[in-house]
């Protein structure tokens, strides 16, 4: 099931579009700003953002310029009154995926939510498949035949962000910033022990390797 963040001040419309989500089948996760937002996304995994623009304490321009200025990737949906195309310009040029301008229609919100999940190569079935590996997101387990493992939880998302992008180049900070959280106090070295731990798990495996680029950072390169 899909996360979807909703930060939304007004109180009546956040618990609307949530109901809407959830009656269609995602896990709807409210905010009331995007101060919220931001914790929220420190603690829990959100596979796709909707967020409202004139809210207190961090405003939705904000809470787009600080998720794409740390790397965060994940699709975000901007709903809010704010019409002119000057606004709309804005908006865009800080890297929102998709626009709509209130009253919505919460049917075609919910088109649009599928639309962006699918645009951002995201497998209904929350899998990755690379030769005789499947890493499951659900189950966090990795299986080969009938052999399943459970991978601890930073180490499997950490394989499963590298292995959905083969050879595109992350930084520690951005590896950082996604699976411990942009507020995380924790060392950024500690991606290059868990990475470690990776490659000495999947050492005898012919379907990847995950490589280091020098002063750069970690990418994954696939061999089937």
């Amino acid at each position: 099931m899909f996360n979807i963040l909703v930060a939304e001040d007004n109180e009546k419309l956040r618990q609307l579009m949530c109901t809407v989500l959830s009656k269609n089948g995602y896990h709807p996760v409210p905010a009331e700003d995007g101060r919220q937002a931001l914790d929220i996304l420190d603690t829990q995994y959100i596979d796709l953002i909707i967020s409202d623009i004139m809210m207190p304490h961090v405003d939705g321009y904000d809470l787009a310029r600080k998720l794409r200025e740390s790397g965060y990737a994940k699709p975000i949906l901007m709903v809010t009154a704010k019409e002119s195309f000057t606004d709309k310009q804005r908006a865009y040029g800080i890297g929102i995926d998709d626009y709509m301008v209130k009253p919505i229609d919460v049917n075609e919100m919910i088109l649009r939510v599928g639309a962006l999940l699918r645009r951002a190569k995201i497998a209904t079935e929350r899998m990755l498949r690379i030769g005789g590996l499947t890493l499951d997101y659900d189950t966090i387990t990795v299986r080969r035949g009938e052999e399943s493992t459970q991978l601890p939880q930073k180490e499997f998302y950490l394989l499963y962000k590298l292995l959905a992008y083969p050879n595109k180049i992350f930084t520690r900070q951005q590896l950082m910033d996604e699976i411990w959280g942009m507020d995380s106090e924790t060392d950024e070295r500690t991606v290059d022990v868990h990475i470690n731990r990776l490659r000495d798990r999947f050492k005898d495996t012919g379907e990847f390797e995950i490589t280091t680029v020098r002063g750069l950072g970690y990418k994954a390169v696939k061999h089937v």
